[in-house]
Protein backbone atom coordinates (compact mmCIF):
# COMPACT_ATOMS: atom_id res chain seq x y z
CA UNK A 1 0.00 0.00 0.00
CA UNK A 2 1.48 3.66 -1.19
CA UNK A 3 1.92 6.28 1.06
CA UNK A 4 1.10 9.83 0.65
CA UNK A 5 2.86 12.57 2.40
CA UNK A 6 1.86 16.34 2.11
CA UNK A 7 4.59 17.99 2.64
CA UNK A 8 2.92 21.12 3.74
CA UNK A 9 1.31 19.16 6.87
CA UNK A 10 3.54 16.85 8.13
CA UNK A 11 6.05 16.80 10.56
CA UNK A 12 8.63 14.18 11.72
CA UNK A 13 8.57 13.75 15.64
CA UNK A 14 11.38 11.73 17.02
CA UNK A 15 11.10 10.23 20.41
CA UNK A 16 14.10 9.72 23.02
CA UNK A 17 16.58 9.07 20.77
CA UNK A 18 19.43 10.37 23.38
CA UNK A 19 22.99 9.10 24.52
CA UNK A 20 21.06 7.65 27.90
CA UNK A 21 18.43 5.78 25.91
CA UNK A 22 19.75 4.99 22.56
CA UNK A 23 23.75 4.51 22.76
CA UNK A 24 25.37 2.34 20.42
CA UNK A 25 26.36 -0.12 22.92
CA UNK A 26 22.14 0.10 24.22
CA UNK A 27 20.85 -3.80 23.09
CA UNK A 28 17.39 -3.46 21.25
CA UNK A 29 15.08 -5.41 19.05
CA UNK A 30 14.53 -6.34 16.63
CA UNK A 31 16.32 -3.35 15.04
CA UNK A 32 19.43 -2.13 16.38
CA UNK A 33 20.07 1.44 18.02
CA UNK A 34 22.64 1.85 15.47
CA UNK A 35 20.18 0.93 12.69
CA UNK A 36 17.74 3.20 14.48
CA UNK A 37 19.60 5.95 14.84
CA UNK A 38 20.87 5.69 11.14
CA UNK A 39 17.24 5.45 9.40
CA UNK A 40 15.62 8.19 11.83
CA UNK A 41 18.70 10.40 10.72
CA UNK A 42 18.14 9.40 7.32
CA UNK A 43 14.28 10.61 7.71
CA UNK A 44 15.29 13.58 9.72
CA UNK A 45 17.47 15.45 6.69
CA UNK A 46 14.65 14.38 4.06
CA UNK A 47 11.88 16.55 6.09
CA UNK A 48 14.58 19.05 6.68
CA UNK A 49 15.47 18.85 2.83
CA UNK A 50 11.97 19.59 1.94
CA UNK A 51 11.47 22.61 4.91
CA UNK A 52 9.58 20.47 6.64
CA UNK A 53 9.71 20.57 10.47
CA UNK A 54 11.51 18.01 12.68
CA UNK A 55 10.50 17.70 16.61
CA UNK A 56 13.63 16.30 18.42
CA UNK A 57 11.62 15.09 21.87
CA UNK A 58 14.20 13.76 24.81
CA UNK A 59 12.97 12.88 28.13
CA UNK A 60 14.45 14.63 31.20
CA UNK A 61 13.35 13.41 34.91
CA UNK A 62 14.93 13.80 37.89
CA UNK A 63 14.15 15.18 41.36
CA UNK A 64 10.63 16.64 41.76
CA UNK A 65 10.30 16.70 37.70
CA UNK A 66 9.89 12.98 38.50
CA UNK A 67 7.01 11.14 38.33
CA UNK A 68 6.60 8.56 41.24
CA UNK A 69 3.26 6.84 40.87
CA UNK A 70 3.44 3.72 42.91
CA UNK A 71 3.99 0.13 40.49
CA UNK A 72 5.22 -2.91 40.57
CA UNK A 73 8.40 -2.43 38.27
CA UNK A 74 9.87 1.34 38.88
CA UNK A 75 12.31 0.99 36.05
CA UNK A 76 14.78 2.99 36.67
CA UNK A 77 13.76 3.82 40.27
CA UNK A 78 15.96 7.27 41.61
CA UNK A 79 18.64 6.36 39.56
CA UNK A 80 20.81 9.14 39.11
CA UNK A 81 21.55 9.66 35.46
CA UNK A 82 24.96 10.88 33.83
CA UNK A 83 25.49 14.44 32.72
CA UNK A 84 25.19 13.88 28.94
CA UNK A 85 22.42 11.01 29.49
CA UNK A 86 19.35 13.15 27.96
CA UNK A 87 21.71 14.75 25.35
CA UNK A 88 20.52 14.05 21.85
CA UNK A 89 22.82 11.38 19.68
CA UNK A 90 25.00 13.20 17.45
CA UNK A 91 23.90 11.79 13.96
CA UNK A 92 20.12 13.90 14.02
CA UNK A 93 21.60 17.40 15.66
CA UNK A 94 19.90 19.08 16.60
CA UNK A 95 20.04 21.25 13.12
CA UNK A 96 19.05 24.42 12.60
CA UNK A 97 15.21 25.29 12.92
CA UNK A 98 14.40 21.82 14.70
CA UNK A 99 12.08 22.18 17.97
CA UNK A 100 13.53 20.14 21.00
CA UNK A 101 10.56 19.12 23.31
CA UNK A 102 11.29 18.43 26.81
CA UNK A 103 9.16 15.80 28.49
CA UNK A 104 9.18 14.28 31.83
CA UNK A 105 7.49 10.86 31.38
CA UNK A 106 6.75 8.56 28.74
CA UNK A 107 4.55 10.98 25.89
CA UNK A 108 5.79 13.69 24.15
CA UNK A 109 2.34 15.39 24.36
CA UNK A 110 1.55 15.57 28.48
CA UNK A 111 3.30 18.66 30.13
CA UNK A 112 4.86 19.77 26.86
CA UNK A 113 3.60 22.61 24.01
CA UNK A 114 4.32 19.72 21.43
CA UNK A 115 0.24 19.86 20.18
CA UNK A 116 1.09 23.77 20.32
CA UNK A 117 3.78 23.49 18.25
CA UNK A 118 2.20 21.29 15.73
CA UNK A 119 -0.90 22.84 15.44
CA UNK A 120 0.45 26.18 14.69
CA UNK A 121 2.39 24.87 11.99
CA UNK A 122 -0.56 23.57 10.72
CA UNK A 123 0.36 19.86 10.88
CA UNK A 124 -2.50 17.38 10.52
CA UNK A 125 0.25 14.30 10.06
CA UNK A 126 2.89 13.06 12.27
CA UNK A 127 5.91 10.99 11.35
CA UNK A 128 6.92 8.84 14.62
CA UNK A 129 9.77 7.15 15.16
CA UNK A 130 12.08 6.36 18.26
CA UNK A 131 12.52 4.28 21.16
CA UNK A 132 11.04 2.52 22.54
CA UNK A 133 8.08 1.20 20.38
CA UNK A 134 5.99 0.63 23.17
CA UNK A 135 6.80 3.26 25.38
CA UNK A 136 7.19 6.55 24.34
CA UNK A 137 6.37 6.01 20.68
CA UNK A 138 3.13 4.26 21.62
CA UNK A 139 2.35 6.22 24.13
CA UNK A 140 2.80 9.44 22.02
CA UNK A 141 1.08 7.81 19.83
CA UNK A 142 -2.17 7.25 21.55
CA UNK A 143 -2.07 10.92 22.50
CA UNK A 144 -1.67 12.20 19.02
CA UNK A 145 -4.52 9.80 17.89
CA UNK A 146 -7.05 11.25 20.54
CA UNK A 147 -5.85 14.56 19.43
CA UNK A 148 -6.81 13.80 15.92
CA UNK A 149 -3.87 13.49 14.08
CA UNK A 150 -3.08 11.18 11.07
CA UNK A 151 0.17 8.88 12.03
CA UNK A 152 2.94 7.60 10.14
CA UNK A 153 5.07 4.96 12.08
CA UNK A 154 8.60 4.07 10.97
CA UNK A 155 8.91 0.53 11.78
CA UNK A 156 12.52 -0.33 11.43
CA UNK A 157 13.35 3.89 12.81
CA UNK A 158 12.58 2.54 16.51
CA UNK A 159 12.77 -0.64 18.32
CA UNK A 160 12.64 -1.77 22.40
CA UNK A 161 14.07 -3.41 24.47
CA UNK A 162 12.90 -6.71 22.94
CA UNK A 163 11.89 -7.99 19.70
CA UNK A 164 8.15 -8.94 21.02
CA UNK A 165 7.33 -5.51 23.28
CA UNK A 166 8.11 -3.92 19.99
CA UNK A 167 5.98 -6.31 17.04
CA UNK A 168 3.05 -6.28 19.99
CA UNK A 169 2.80 -2.38 20.06
CA UNK A 170 3.17 -2.61 16.26
CA UNK A 171 0.44 -4.99 15.78
CA UNK A 172 -1.42 -4.04 18.69
CA UNK A 173 -2.28 -0.77 18.98
CA UNK A 174 -0.42 0.98 16.20
CA UNK A 175 -1.43 -0.16 12.90
CA UNK A 176 -4.88 0.46 14.54
CA UNK A 177 -4.56 4.21 15.04
CA UNK A 178 -2.33 5.27 11.85
CA UNK A 179 0.16 3.58 9.23
CA UNK A 180 3.32 1.60 9.31
CA UNK A 181 5.84 1.61 7.18
CA UNK A 182 9.28 1.18 6.67
CA UNK A 183 11.91 3.79 6.24
CA UNK A 184 12.47 3.42 2.27
CA UNK A 185 8.61 4.03 1.83
CA UNK A 186 8.71 7.34 3.49
CA UNK A 187 11.91 8.30 1.93
CA UNK A 188 10.06 7.55 -1.41
CA UNK A 189 6.56 9.36 0.09
CA UNK A 190 8.95 12.67 0.76
CA UNK A 191 11.07 12.46 -2.91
Amino acid sequence: MGLDIDKKSAALVVIDLQRGIASADRQLAPHSAREVIDNAARIADAFRRAGMPVFLVHVMSSGPDRLNVIADDQGWGNAQMPKDWADLVPELGPKEGDIIITKRQWGAFYGTDLELQLRRRGISTIVLCGVSTNHGVESTARFAYEYGFNQVFVEDAMSSMSADMHNAAISIALKRIGRVRSTDEVLAALR
